[in-house]
Order: structure tokens, then C-alpha cells, then sequence
């Protein structure tokens, strides 16, 4: 079937059995088998089947030539609101953030943002069209709050409710969360260890001192035994250091988002095995934690053996699609080009407990996948088609349906015409 039919894909016809082959196409597997070219992968269902060339369709396959175009697994947005947080200046539509005890500082690390989580969003089709198929649902802290923000989880953007992995903790540490602590980034420590204490119940629960609620000493107890990873937001490379003797003395699992200047320890970062999310753009020092911004952080960081992951800064919920671009200028500074794809497939799916169906173009893995037009690491290639547990994904969102109304020939009003504003007769 020639690839100009793919537009015309829409979810509910696709075949419920032996499903979909798509065949002469440059598999950008982000696994062992890296790239291979002219390769075709074979679907059953929602699980990819095999991956090779001159693959047999089963009967009743749909068969896609990609004309030898680059084949993905869908990509990681970083750590957003998706579905959580649909008009950042409207706080009754951002659900990210808890301030449950007004001025007084409230730990709960029993808050839970996936439990706001909603799958009509119309950032879903948005973000999903460019080729972006999960995203890590983050937790921070609002006025009242703490250091700690809560929980998220990554979130596949088919439309499903529950998480597709385990819980994370999200931790707030450096200069930006002082406010949280006293304006103090060395009183984050004594908050740190005083939770520690009475998560492990070293401080009674009816102590004066006492910051948690039953819940929450149960919720950062199973964090603290290894059910769950801390994502910590922190910068500054002395703060990086102290983060890495904090984790290993509590023995605690933890992953780094920002790290601007996490470069500057690369070798202990490596050593302890510990994955940063970085926004490859950030190279400005728009603040003290960040005088040694630079945009060869991830290569440098990669060199050393550091896992490297991407996220941006900013307005990464509505803008999740810019993310590409993020990992395609990193490349750009000195990143090994699979090391870029892996930081938007294997990387975060590791760390984020999803790497056993996610992030790899590989027999048992979901058949979530995406065909470009050209390198997806390269902002000027668009994404032609998205499947989904093997589902093509109709390619329109409101984006997409504003550009097609403004774009359509207006009719002169004396002539029975509307505004642009308004759909078309019979639509």
C-alpha cells in the first residue's frame, strides 16, 4: 500500500488480529540492533511481532511500503503536565501543584497528580500527531508546599487513564525551591533527613515536630525501600554532590531533571549509575545554580557514562513536541546521534520502570511506532503516521482543524458566506 494512503488511517479500522507490516524502512530500532535499513517490522495485535527484512504478510495485514523512510519508536516528551495542566493561566485547569496548608509548610508525598489525569486533553492529539507517544506526568509544589511535590507517572497519550509504570517521587532542591525551606538550600538537608527519620519511624508520629501524615510516612517509606525513584530537580554541581552522598547513605534510587551543571560531576554521576534529564538549550546561567550552563552538558555528560535523558524547561506541556529538536541540538554539540534517539526511547524508559514494553522497536514490545519523513532528531521532519498498540492514530488535533479553516477559500457574505470562524456547511 503506498504511503499517501496513510493519512487516510483512522483508529477503529484497524484489523483486530494478525495486523500490520510495514515494509522498506530505515528501523531506528534504539536497541542493540540500531539501525537498519530497508528493514520491515510485522505487528500482531498490539505487540510487535519481528523485525527483519523480507518479512511474509499474514493474511489480512495491512501492508505500508515506507519507501525506505525512518521508522521510530514513538518519543518521550519529558517530564510535562499533559492531561493535567491544559491552560497554564488558569489554575482551575492545572492540577500539578499542591499548597494544601496555605502558609504553613504541608509535606505530602502521598499526592498523586495521575489521579487529575485526563485523556481528553486536547494537548493529547497535539503532542501524539508530532510523533510523541508517552510523557512523565510531574508533581511540584505550590504556596504552602514543600520540597517534596508529590507523585507522578509516565502516561502513554492513547487516550488510556492509568499509568504505564511505577510512581516516582518528585523532589524540588537548589536555589529555585529555597522559598520551600526557610530561603535556605542547606535547611533542604536537615527537612530531608528529619522525613527520613520519621518515614522510618525514629520520630513519633504524634511528635510536635512531626511533618507527616500517616499516609505520607508510608508513601516515603516505600520510596526509601526501594519501591520507587526520587526525581530531583537540582542544578548546581555542589548540590548534585551532595544529592549523590544524601542517595547513597539513605540508599535511596534517584534520577536528575535540569542537572544545568551536571557535567561538572559526570564521573560520580556515572559511577553511581544515576540518569539526568537535561534541556540541551539551557546554556544561559539565568540564575546562581547555573553559571556552568553549557550546551555540550549532554555530550559531556555521555562521554563520562552518564545515562542521559531529555526534558525541557519552560512551557514544556503545550511545546512537548519541541523535544525533538532539544535531542537534535544536542547532537549537534557533540552527542553521539543513536545517544540523542536513546535519550528520547531507552533512557527514559529504563529509568522510568517502562523498559519492558516501551522505547524499542523489538518482537514483544508495544507496537507503538512512528514513520517520518525524515531524521526524527531534525526539527524540519514531520512525523507522517502514528500507530499505537499497532492502531494508526487519525493525524488531526485542533491545530490541525484551526489550520484547515482558515486556510479553506472564503465566501463573500453577500453570497450566503460566514466568518472563518465558523465550520463549513455540512461539517
Amino acid at each position: 500500500m503506498a504511503l499517501a494512503a496513510a493519512g487516510a488511517f483512522a483508529q477503529d479500522a484497524a484489523p483486530a488480529g494478525p495486523s500490520l507490516l510495514i515494509r522498506n524502512a530505515t528501523v531506528h530500532t534504539a536497541g542493540p540492533q540500531g539501525t537498519l535499513q530497508g528493514a520491515d517490522v510485522l505487528v500482531r495485535g498490539n505487540t510487535i511481532a519481528q523485525v527483519g527484512s523480507g518479512l511474509a504478510a499474514p493474511a489480512g495485514a495491512e501492508v505500508i511500503d515506507a519507501q525506505g523512510r525512518p521508522l521510530s519508536p514513538t518519543l518521550f516528551g519529558g517530564i510535562t503536565g499533559i492531561g493535567i495542566e491544559e491552560v497554564s493561566g488558569e489554575q482551575s485547569t492545572v492540577d500539578n501543584r499542591a499548597g494544601l496548608g496555605g502558609e504553613r509548610m504541608d509535606v505530602r508525598p502521598e499526592f498523586d497528580v495521575t489521579l487529575a489525569y485526563n485523556p481528553d486533553s486536547v494537548l493529547l492529539p497535539v503532542t501524539r500527531t508530532e510523533g510523541i507517544g508517552w510523557t512523565l506526568l510531574g508533581a511540584s509544589s505550590g504556596q504552602g508546599g514543600s520540597i517534596i511535590g508529590g507523585q507522578g507517572a509516565v502516561m502513554r497519550l492513547d487516550g488510556s487513564i492509568d499509568p504505564a509504570g511505577p510512581k516516582l517521587l518528585f523532589v524540588d532542591l537548589g536555589s529555585d525551591a529555597a522559598r520551600l525551606s526557610g530561603n535556605s538550600r542547606a535547611a533542604q538537608w536537615m527537612l530531608l533527613d528529619q522525613l527520613v527519620d520519621e518515614a522510618r519511624g525514629r520520630i513519633a508520629a504524634d511528635s510536635h515536630a512531626a511533618m507527616l501524615t500517616p499516609a505520607g510516612r508510608k508513601a516515603l517509606a516505600a520510596f526509601l525501600d526501594g519501591k520507587g525513584r526520587l526525581m530531583v530537580n537540582i542544578d548546581r554541581a555542589a548540590d548534585i554532590h551532595q544529592l549523590l552522598r544524601w542517595a547513597g547513605d539513605k540508599g535511596v534510587d534517584i534520577a536528575i531533571s535540569g542537572g544545568a551543571e551536571a557535567w561538572r560531576v559526570a564521573p560520580a554521576l556515572a559511577a553511581a549509575k544515576v540518569p539526568v534529564f537535561v534541556d540541551p538549550l539551557a546554556n544561559l546561567p539565568d540564575s546562581f545554580d547555573q553559571v556552568g550552563a553549557t550546551m555540550e552538558n549532554a555530550a559531556r555528560l555521555a562521554a563520562a557514562g552518564v545515562e542521559v535523558g531529555f526534558t525541557q524547561s519552560g512551557d514544556a506541556s503545550h511545546n512537548a513536541r519541541k523535544v525533538r529538536q532539544l535531542a537534535g541540538n544536542a547532537v549537534a554539540n557533540g552527542l553521539p546521534w543513536e545517544a540523542g534517539l536513546a535519550g528520547l526511547t531507552t533512557v527514559p524508559a529504563q529509568a522510568l520502570g517502562v523498559a519492558g514494553r516501551m522505547g524499542r522497536i523489538a518482537a514483544g514490545q508495544r507496537a507503538d511506532l512512528v514513520l517520518w519523513t525524515g531524521d526524527p532528531l531534525d526539527v524540519a521532519s514531520v512525523a507522517l503516521q502514528v500507530w499505537m498498540d499497532g492502531r494508526p492514530i487519525e493525524m488531526r488535533s485542533r491545530q490541525t482543524e484551526l489550520r484547515d479553516r482558515y486556510l479553506r477559500p472564503q465566501v463573500a457574505a453577500d453570497q450566503g458566506g460566514l466568518p472563518r470562524a465558523y465550520p463549513p456547511a455540512g461539517s
